[in-house]
């Protein structure tokens, strides 16, 4: 499993970037001069923001984080998470008449899907996380909306010229993400191209 990369922001102006490894220290330093000034921290696969128990040294703080986390419920040996999964009756029914049960069905149906574009679904993702960020970061800048809608759109361009007069950090780290949502769904394109030639 990789590592989880994080991004943190106090104010408009980037701070620190990476893993907790090389995040965390940049945090607590900034913890101990002011308790009061707290940046903004984002996880940059999900676009949530996280919080960071910067008390103690930092030895102690980068303890803490690398602690495992309690197992959730499944089977977390084979790396199986239970989580709630809400469907419509029809779909439950569905589910019930396939074979190896519910479960398998919904395994073989997401693996299906992830191999059927994995660009497109990278980009989702990315746009998504990015999302998140974008309404935590310039939900109050020039341009918000449109941008969010180029950025959905696959706009790169267009999201970039809007974005042209945010904060430099906010918006190169913005333009750097939309950038790698649509090279994901390029690389999906070309594997079509290529597989089209093919005998």
């Amino acid at each position: 499993m990789n590592p989880t990369h994080y991004v943190a922001f106090a104010g408009p102006r980037r701070l620190a970037s990476g893993t907790a490894a090389a995040v965390l220290p940049v945090l607590k330093r900034r913890f101990d001069a002011d308790r009061a000034d707290l940046p903004l921290v984002f996880e940059v696969e999900s676009g949530r923001q996280v919080d960071f128990d910067l008390r103690g040294t930092l030895d102690e703080v980068l303890e803490r984080e690398a602690a495992p986390k309690r197992p959730s419920r499944g089977r977390p040996k084979l790396g199986v998470t239970g989580r709630e999964v809400t469907l419509l009756p029809r779909h439950w029914e569905w589910l019930g008449h396939q074979p190896n049960g519910a479960s398998a069905a919904l395994r073989r149906l997401v693996e299906a899907a992830m191999k059927a574009r994995p660009g497109a679904e990278r980009a989702r993702r990315i746009r998504a996380a990015l999302s998140r960020f974008l309404t935590a970061m310039a939900g109050d800048r020039a341009n918000y909306e449109e941008a969010c809608r180029a950025l959905f759109a696959g706009d790169t361009e267009r999201f970039e010229a809007l974005t042209a007069r945010w904060p430099k950090d906010i918006r190169g780290y913005a333009v750097e993400r939309a950038r790698e949502a649509a090279e994901a769904e390029e690389g999906d394109r070309a594997e079509g191209e290529g597989a089209q030639r093919r005998p």
